[in-house]
């Protein structure tokens, strides 16, 4: 994938979706003129290419815009507060939260079931870590979900057998299925649209929307056939759920790409690994902090393998979540074992512990990486985890790219903020303003702007097939882009983060405005 710098014009002609002409202000208005179109001065603003977010849930981001959010809580008692409030406020049957963080929490312990349930008791609740790969319950909340009947070493339980309310990766979705089924499609519908305009308003234009289930497929299917969709969204279904309707694809030959502009879907999500956070990631050594435990897979490498065959022989791309680096092992032997894998750029979800000879395997197999630069602050306890010899390995991004490997940049969204312009701060800074451990570690792979703003736009788009038509503002291409406040080519790395999208615009209409 080659570098594409940008490109600065005074003027882009748009017609029918897409871009007629880019460049100067004089040809510009001429052209305009000779098609009848309109003049809109923009005086002077910055437009930029729209963000294309190569990873993110957006279900799980709807239904976290309603959520109690603990992001950055500091205590159980604080958790307690925030959860006893919340409930007041809110009528529905699960009280679902999420963005809690055992190391921040200065009882340095993790929350139970009687936390929970000295708050509420009579309504279930759900509290997930920030991570997504582990949550905490209260008592009538395993209850309904028959956690105990979930025979798992991931139903984490006390001396005396009890379930302590945390549930971990294969438990946790378990229960997680059995609050979806209580969800109508006509709901996720309203969850859907609460996040694509979420996004709209951050200035992400296309939606990577990774491990995408039936009934949430479904709910955007109708979105889009009743024209409700405000940006595109690419699909990549969740191979636990999705299983039978791959079969199905396989047979009529539907293949990656099947759909129109708005919605397509692209491939299948699978698991390879946990979290390092809850140290379910797969690592090939111990980790440092507890070297009673190396992670495990998430998925039998043999049932990994033979699904990752069948995707591919359907004609889908394959994305993998791998963490860990005995993970990404196991998901760099199964890529090199499939024919032309290279044409269907497979993917590596995360990459987050990457050593240099797996990078130079990756580029060798063209596999490509959808990575979450905010993730490298997020994981400020990481050195802990890793240790001083495997920290260099962390998030290792200016690699990757020199490399050549095909990177895209993508926000995880809900586990990180959606916002485009944290997740370039974090790629840029790598944690230096906020005295991160393993910033002197691998502060040289921080990325400039130029590079970050280059891969969340075109990269991603490469990543998702979608080169031809996305990513930069060439002539026809589609008309996505954002106006904002500054250049950020000419913002101090301190104040990325506070960059402002003032106005998004796709295919050329306006769907979203600051004023």
């Amino acid at each position: 994938m080659s570098f594409k710098p940008v490109k600065r014009v005074e003027a882009i002609v748009v017609g029918w979706g897409r871009v007629l002409y880019a460049g100067s202000n004089d040809i510009a208005k001429s052209v305009a003129g000779l098609l009848g179109g309109d003049i809109v001065d923009l005086n002077g603003a910055t437009v930029l290419p729209g963000f294309i977010d190569s990873h993110i849930h957006l279900d799980e981001l709807g239904l976290q815009l309603g959520m109690l959010d603990l992001r950055g809580v500091r205590s159980i008692r604080e958790l307690k507060e925030r959860l006893r409030e919340f409930s007041r406020s809110v009528d529905t049957l699960w009280i679902i939260g999420f963005g809690w963080d055992q190391e921040l929490f200065e009882e340095r312990r993790w929350p139970t079931r009687w936390d929970l349930d000295e708050v509420v008791s009579n309504r279930p609740v759900i509290l997930y870590r920030i991570c997504m790969h582990v949550a905490v319950l209260n008592s009538r909340g395993l209850e309904l979900a028959s956690v105990s009947t979930i025979e798992s070493p991931n139903v984490v339980r006390d001396d005396r057998g009890v379930p302590t309310g945390i549930v971990r990766e294969d438990a946790l979705n378990i229960v997680r299925e059995k609050i979806e089924d209580s969800i109508s499609v006509e709901d996720y519908k309203k969850i859907l649209l609460r996040a694509l305009n979420h996004l709209a308003s951050q200035g992400v234009t296309t939606a990577g929307f990774v491990g995408c289930d039936p009934k949430v497929l479904k709910a955007l299917t109708e979105l889009w056939k009743e024209r409700q969709l405000p940006i595109r969204v690419r699909v990549y279904l969740d191979f636990r759920k999705s299983w039978s309707f791959i079969d199905i694809a396989r047979d009529v030959g539907l293949r990656s790409g099947f759909g129109d502009e708005y919605l397509k879907i692209v491939g299948v999500k699978l698991y390879a690994d946990g979290s390092l956070g809850a140290r379910t990631a797969w690592l090939s050594k111990p980790y440092s902090d507890d070297p009673s435990t190396s992670g495990y897979p998430a998925t039998d490498p043999r049932d990994l393998r033979a699904a990752a065959r069948k995707i591919h022989e359907s004609g889908l791309q394959l994305a993998v979540h791998g963490i860990g680096d005995k993970a990404i092992d196991v998901i760099l032997d199964i890529y090199q074992e499939l024919p032309n894998a290279k044409a269907y750029r497979h993917r590596i979800e995360h990459a987050s512990v990457l050593r240099e000879d797996q990078i130079d395997r990756m580029a060798r197999l063209g596999v490509a990486a959808s990575v979450q630069p905010n993730f490298v602050i997020s994981d400020w306890w990481a050195l802990q985890r890793l240790g001083e010899e495997r920290i260099r390995w962390l998030y290792p991004f200016k690699t990757m790219i020199e490399k050549g490997i095909a990177v895209g940049i993508g926000t995880d969204s809900p586990v990180e903020p959606a916002n485009p312009w944290q997740t370039v701060y974090a790629a840029v800074t790598r944690g230096k303003y906020e005295n991160v451990k393993h910033y002197k570690y691998t502060e040289s792979q921080r990325l400039a702007v130029e590079e970050v703003l280059h891969h969340y736009t075109y990269g991603s788009a490469y990543i998702l097939h979608e080169e031809e038509n996305l990513g930069t503002l060439e002539p026809g291409k589609l008309a996505d882009f954002i106006i904002v406040d500054r250049d950020p080519l000419k913002t101090d790395e301190k104040e990325l983060k506070n960059i402002k999208v003032l106005a998004t615009y796709v295919g050329g209409k306006h769907i979203w405005s600051k004023h």
